[in-house]
Parts: C-alpha cells; structure tokens; sequence
C-alpha cells in the first residue's frame, strides 16, 4: 500500500484486568480479594474468522494486530483498514483494504499446528519457515544493566501483584521496561507487544524481550518476528526453543531473578562486568603433630 494510505480505524475497548470478589480464607473468614479477567475474542478478518484467545481483554485491539503479524498472515500494516472491538459479541473484526482479503487465505488456514500454549491453541506452520528469514544482530550487554533491568521489570507486574494468575511481557531496553503488558497468558502478552511496536513502528534491534513465562520455541519465533536479538526470563526454558535461538543467534537468558541468571545461548554478547573479585582461600592449615606424651 501507499504511504498516504489513510490511519487504521482503531476502537479503544479495553477492559479492567482485574475484578473484585469476595473469598474466605484459611480462618472462615470473608475476606477481599481479587481475580484476574478472562474473556473469550474471536479474531476475524475480512469476515472470516482466525482463532479465538483467551485474554484479560486489556489491550484487545493491539492483540489483535500483534497475533497476525506475528503469525505473518499480513505482512504491511498499510493493508489494514480498521480494528474494531465489540465485546457483546466477544469479537475483534479486522478489515483490510484488499477486495479479497489475505491472499492465499485457504493455504494458510490449512497450514495450522494445535499447541496448547496459555490464551491461545494454534500457531501456523509458515510462522516457522518464515522465522529462517529473520536476521538477527546481537545486542551486547553489561551483566550490571541485566541486573537493573530484573530489578525494574519485577516492579511492573502490577495485575500479578493483585491478582495473580497472570503472565507479564516487556518490550525493553538495557536496563528499563518500555512497554509492559500483562494477560492470561503470555502469548497474548508478547502479541500485544507486538501490535503496540507494528502501529508505531518502533525498531527492535536495540531492544531486549521479557517475559516471566518459559521460554518457548513459539515465544522464540513471535521475538524474532520483533526483530529483538535478546530474550530475558524469570522462567525456564525449553529444548526447541532453545534449538530457534542458536539457528537464528538470539542470545536467551533465562531463571533471571534477583542477582541470579542463566545465559543459555550467547554468552559471548555478555561483558560480566558484575563479577565480584575472587576472596583469596586460606592456606590448608598444616597438621599439628599430636602433643609428645611427656
């Protein structure tokens, strides 16, 4: 499309995360609490529907647009018209300016792998031939910006600290949160991210990933998608993600918590300039001899 093609149509139907509830604890008492939101949104494009996600519905329009780039089902966000959110029909309708809509929409349809990843259940099997495209440049970093990056990420899960039961994804620099989104699930998470950066066409170059789910080989390809050469967890991770991230140079760190974290693929982009200095061990003690008997 142009660049003078006209803005996306946007509505703005974000819901609360999360809803107030009464429970009883471990005394009998009735007692506050709170529970995070879930809600079913069919994705639809061009009248004809995609998936259905399961989401806290926060960010639903940016969910939307981040699931199909990232799945590659458009390729420019100049081919979309509009995203409009009605939630009495627990729908996102995503119009194009194409008269046919995605091309090759059948193949594509066709070409789905069922995962059973948290707030969503299929991913598209051209998302994988697709990620050997990408190229990444490594991001070097300083272990002392991982360690204030930990510490300022773990602050932002605000939905979590009331809640619970929720994943949290960031778009970041070195050592600060740029972008934080929490949902049911982190997919949904790092699609949101992902529609967040494709409207403003924010670089991921520069940029580290964040998540405090698992690192998976779906979360490996939606990042590379962003163009983010680095991906950080407080989670573990998995074989086949780990397999992605070596065949495409993404360093991945993983169990990141506190002053404790685990570089499971590109170390050498790592300066560990944090290293405290070794403590000198003592000398052994030489034996005494046993006292002479006198």
């Amino acid at each position: 499309m142009s660049s003078t093609s006209p803005p996306i149509q946007l509505s703005n139907e974000g819901l609360s995360p999360s809803h107030d509830i009464k429970a009883t604890n471990e005394f009998g008492e009735i007692v506050d609490a709170h529970i995070p939101g879930e809600i079913p949104l069919t994705l639809r494009v061009d009248d004809k529907d995609v998936v259905t996600l399961m989401t806290l519905g926060t960010e639903p329009e940016a969910l939307a647009l981040g699931y199909i780039r990232n799945q590659n089902l458009i390729e420019h966000i100049d081919e979309i018209k509009s995203v409009q959110v009605d939630w009495d029909r627990e729908l996102v309708e995503i119009r194009t300016h194409a008269q046919q809509g995605i091309s090759d929409w059948q193949e594509k349809m066709q070409q789905r792998i069922v995962t059973r990843g948290k707030g969503q259940n299929t991913i598209f099997s051209r998302t994988v031939e697709k990620l050997r495209e990408v190229q990444l440049s490594p991001l070097q970093l300083k272990q002392s910006d991982i360690y204030t990056l930990i510490k300022n990420v773990g602050q932002m899960n605000e939905v979590y600290r009331v809640s619970g039961a929720v994943h949290g994804c960031g778009l970041c620099s070195t050592t600060e949160s740029l972008i934080h989104i929490e949902d049911v699930g982190r997919h949904n998470a790092a699609d949101a991210i992902a529609g967040r950066m494709w409207l403003n066409a924010i670089d991921g170059s520069d940029k580290i990933f964040y998540t405090t789910g698992r690192l998976t080989s779906e979360i490996v390809m939606k990042t590379a998608f962003m163009g983010i050469p680095t991906l950080l967890s407080r989670s573990g991770i998995t074989q086949m993600g780990l397999e992605l991230a070596q065949e495409i140079n993404m360093t991945m760190i993983a169990r990141a918590k506190g002053k404790h974290f685990l570089v499971y693929n590109g170390f050498s982009h790592i300066d560990f300039d944090a290293i405290p200095p070794a403590t000198p061990r003592a000398s052994p003690r030489a034996k005494q001899p046993k006292n002479p008997e006198r």
